[in-house]
């Protein structure tokens, strides 16, 4: 296993030691825990974006296909 040294102010090792402390872990399981919940979070969020500008894209199309239906919805029935 690699180690990691981490600086860090004297409020966030406090955070860091009671949270590990409530939660019955380690600091450095609670920081791997902490890196790998946030990792989820980050390619959770991107797929989340992907989405969206995917529907975007359905949704461009989709509107071009209505404004072109609704182009030729009458095509020869006006003369009738």
């Amino acid at each position: 296993m690699k180690t990691i040294t981490l600086k860090t102010d004297d409020t966030f090792f406090d955070k860091v030691n009671t949270l590990a402390k409530q939660l019955h872990l380690t600091k450095s399981e609670l920081i791997r825990r902490s890196v790998a919940e946030y990792e989820i979070h980050i390619k959770k969020k991107a797929m989340k974006e992907q989405m969206r500008e995917a529907s975007l894209r359905v949704r461009e199309a989709n509107d071009e296909l209505v404004s072109e239906f609704e182009r030729t919805v009458e095509d020869g029935l006006k003369d009738v």
